[in-house]
């Protein structure tokens, strides 16, 4: 389950009071905006998922694929996930299974059935694509607290929304980003748009969320992501439905071991 780091939980003990347009110092109140937001999107417990993956070229060919989805929050450590292809035929079976962790390495594993092995995608890899698409590895992993370094940036329009925009730099080893700037509606504190920057600090990939639907207990999913690469004219677009936070799941059910058997 996410959780603040031990900077913002000493701060919370001396400033009890403080609110977000108290803040004068900007990386206090990047952080402070980043830990409403996670708290915001904590306690779900666990959810599933179906989602259809569009790829995009540069000449705008599409390819379509069939994914499903399941999400467990851990106490004190990151989120799992694990998600298996149905569609096309060439894909099907294939599955990837993340534990994620704060500044430790995540834990990563995909199975290929046309191989029929479980491959651990190493630390060193994660900023690599995932299944062609405009999404990297370390895109996939739940986004931890203590993952990065933040700082607010400015209050703005974007869009229908009121947004903060803060910045938030990458702490753990083998990113593919030196920054990422995270626009998030002020009355819900939902992404709206991530711009990542790669190791060169230019713009690389622009990620925009929209048809937020409100479910049980006040979770908030986007119906719709694209992930949009400045540098290829690639686009990946992510649709969602189906999402279940009633149905329990549990540890056992991501298991890497048992990755070759879940179609």
């Amino acid at each position: 389950m996410r959780h603040p780091s031990v900077f913002f939980v000493v701060i919370a003990l001396f400033l009890p009071h403080l609110s977000v347009a108290d803040t004068s110092d900007d990386k206090v109140r990047g952080l402070e905006i980043a830990t409403m937001a996670d708290k915001r999107d904590s306690g779900w417990q666990f959810q599933s998922s179906d989602m259809e993956m569009i790829l995009r070229n540069r000449a705008g060919k599409e390819s379509r694929r069939k994914i499903s989805s399941r999400q467990l929050e851990v106490e004190g450590d990151g989120d799992k996930t694990l998600s298996l292809f149905h569609e096309p035929r060439d894909v099907r079976g294939t599955a990837m299974l993340t534990f994620s962790h704060g500044l430790e390495p995540d834990d990563q594993w995909l199975y290929l059935p046309a191989i029929k092995r479980v491959k651990r995608i190493s630390s060193r890899n994660q900023s690599g694509p995932f299944m062609g698409s405009e999404f990297a590895f370390e895109d996939l992993s739940s986004q931890e607290l203590d993952k990065y370094d933040y700082q607010y940036l400015r209050d703005e329009a974007c869009g229908v929304y009121q947004c903060y925009v803060i910045e938030r730099i990458p702490l753990y080893d083998n990113s593919g980003y030196t920054r990422q700037i995270v626009w998030l509606d002020e009355a819900e504190f939902r992404s709206i748009k991530i711009e990542y920057y790669d190791r060169k600090d230019e713009l690389l990939k622009t990620l925009d969320f929209s048809d937020y639907q409100e479910y049980p207990g006040g979770y908030w999913r986007a119906d719709e992501m694209e992930m949009t690469n400045h540098q290829t004219g690639k686009s990946t677009t992510l649709l969602w439905f189906n999402y279940d936070f009633e149905t329990p799941l549990d540890s056992g059910d991501f298991n890497k071991n048992a990755l070759k058997r879940l179609l």
